[in-house]
């Protein structure tokens, strides 16, 4: 009975926001080694280790979680919004039935609403994480020095206006979309068939491997559009006119150049979505509810029959 409840428990709306944050906390160093790299303006390869090097050498240890407020902040508005509308979707769709099957379109529409929604919400988020973890790589006169998310959210408007701090939201948001897709609803659906099959089962090495396949297609999916966001994003006052001269000139650089970064984009977002789906699985297992399935009762009405007297003829 304790299995049949446990199988049956739902996460919460917020739980996918809270394991995303956790999962920042831990591999923040290799997203800041990524957007250093796709920020660069070179034509050559750099090596992440190298860099990684040089930064720790050159500014110590706390250099490599720059950022770290902004990355956290930007998990809470982000995955928790896509995470939050995936769910309560899937839940009115499956009629509140968490074993009741969703057809893998229907998880690809669910997932592409819920990254729409979170790209652009977390948007500001973003752009400060960006900004504050490129911050280390210039020159003292030209960094930003934003203390935290709040600070960098709050000079970004007074100094830029409320429009700057959603540069770069069509690109964010249609990256969002493709990584949600990758991500939430390929893991579903793996999930889905491997568990519903009998290759895995609903346990730690199940989510491992389901994660790990979701996150490999994530990051072949949105690599391109991760960089011309992150190039927009860092971007000065009127480096690029629009996004297709941005695209133009990243493609000046090489068709490789839309996959800077991806070695280290691959390590970064790999753990990541291992680390999300593991903490938000063992919140739903802890923490999770029992949901009331709505059951369409069928009433058959039965007919009433009336008894006949047969009258006997009297001679």
């Amino acid at each position: 009975m304790a299995e049949t409840q446990e199988k049956a428990l739902v996460a919460r709306w917020y739980f996918g926001g809270l394991g995303a944050a956790g999962a920042a906390c831990c591999t923040h160093p290799l997203d800041l080694l990524k957007v250093h790299l796709q920020t660069a303006q070179t034509t050559g390869r750099t090596s992440a280790t190298k860099l990684a090097v040089k930064i720790v050498r050159t500014q110590g240890v706390r250099a490599l979680y720059n950022g770290i407020s902004a990355s956290i902040g930007r998990q809470l508005t982000y995955s928790m919004t896509r995470f939050a509308i995936y769910e309560t979707l899937r839940t009115h769709l499956t009629g509140g039935d968490p074993k009741a099957p969703l057809p893998f379109y229907q998880k690809i529409l669910t997932a592409g609403i819920g990254g729409a929604c979170g790209g652009f919400v977390g948007t500001p988020a973003d752009m400060i994480n960006v900004r504050m973890q490129n911050d280390i790589k210039l020159s003292a006169e030209n960094r930003r020095n934003y203390k935290h998310v709040f600070d960098g959210a709050w000079r970004v408007y007074k100094d830029e206006g409320f429009l700057k701090l959603f540069r770069g939201a069509e690109v964010a948001t249609f990256r969002a979309i493709l990584m949600t897709i990758g991500q939430i609803a390929f893991y579903d659906q793996t999930k889905q068939l491997l568990v519903s099959n009998g290759v895995l089962n609903d346990n730690m090495v199940g989510h491992f491997t389901c994660s790990t396949i979701a996150g490999t297609l994530a990051t072949a999916i949105t690599q391109p559009f991760d960089v011309i966001k992150t190039r927009l994003m860092n971007a000065k006052p009127g480096e690029f006119r629009s996004i297709g001269h941005c695209i133009m000139v990243t493609a000046k650089l090489g068709p490789m150049a839309f996959y800077k970064g991806f070695v280290p984009a691959f390590v970064r977002l790999a753990p990541h979505t291992i680390l999300t789906f593991m903490f938000y699985e063992q919140l739903r297992k802890n923490f999770g509810y029992i949901p009331i399935v709505q059951k369409k009762e069928i009433v058959v009405e039965k007919e009433e029959t009336i008894p006949v007297v047969e009258k006997k003829e009297t001679d």
